[in-house]
């Protein structure tokens, strides 16, 4: 597991005074001004965030350091990251999609499906993308209690249940 986690990122300028258009990761998006100051993935680089506003796909804001459009874009694609122990304790049903990445996963029989590319959500539901193994390939695994029942992180395993068919 990382020692920072990823909760945010930069997506631009927005407008010409030094605001940044910002995304982010966490449950609650407005909270993650509450765990500033936030990094950059290397931690070269240190900010102090202010919300200014809601804006279509994120939030404008400002960051300490930034003071004009110039210097907002140059930031275009940096992470913001916070340690790990900033971050709240989670229900034990619930992850940080940076400690799924990477995890193998096997069927109920023990048998390896992949690993555990990516894990995405287009507004249903939560999806593991599976990196077969031997290949290029990958499939989206849906991350219910039915497909998943049991992600163990101290081991770097999940078991899982596809539905018939998927891994044909």
């Amino acid at each position: 597991m990382s020692d920072t986690i990823c909760v945010g990122t930069i997506a631009g300028a927005f407008g010409v005074h030094g605001e940044v258009r910002l995304k982010s990761f966490t449950a609650d998006p407005e909270a993650i001004a509450d765990y500033a100051p936030l990094t950059n993935e290397d931690g070269t680089r240190s900010f102090d965030l202010q919300i200014t506003r809601a804006v279509k796909g994120g939030f404008a804001a400002r960051l300490s350091g930034v003071r004009s459009k110039e210097e907002a874009d140059a930031l275009r694609g940096t992470g913001l990251y916070v340690p790990r122990d900033r971050l709240p304790a989670l229900p034990d049903d619930e992850f940080y999609h940076t400690d799924l990445i990477g995890l193998a996963v096997y069927d109920t029989g023990g048998v390896e499906l992949g690993r555990v590319k990516a894990v995405l959500n287009h507004g249903a539901a939560d999806l593991l993308e599976l990196q077969l193994p031997g290949g290029s390939k990958t499939v989206l695994l849906p991350f219910t209690r039915a497909v998943v029942p049991t992600v163990d992180l101290a081991s770097g395993r999940i078991v899982a249940d596809p539905p018939e068919g998927l891994l044909e």
